[in-house]
């Protein structure tokens, strides 16, 4: 069963290229583990950012839970980057994809 994590922030103030190194890595590492299915990450108007990230199953999303250079990001996060944050991990009960195939017109 695919898992979806949701992890919904805001930065303080003057951090964000500092943010977006450390931020970039973990989007790259990410990829490595077994299990990891896709992310994507957006930046609101009034500056929340969100971050989607898909595992395969549980142990994949657990494996990228304690990966020791994720934990170190997840504490800079709280010392250096983040006002807030809020995370959300489920398990994905529906999935449905449609994409409009432009050569059957």
């Amino acid at each position: 069963m695919t898992i979806v994590t949701v992890f919904r922030s805001r930065l303080r103030e003057n951090v964000e290229a500092a943010y977006e190194l450390v931020a970039q890595e973990m989007a790259d590492l990410v990829c490595a583990v077994e299990g990891f299915i896709d992310q994507k990450s957006y930046v609101s108007s009034d500056g929340e950012r969100v971050t989607i990230v898909r595992f395969a199953g549980a142990e994949s999303q657990s494996t990228w839970a304690r990966h020791p250079q994720h934990l170190e990001a997840r504490r800079r996060g709280r010392e250096d980057f983040y006002s807030w944050y809020d995370i959300s991990v489920s398990d994905e009960s529906y999935e449905n994809e449609f994409s409009a195939r432009l050569d059957s017109v």
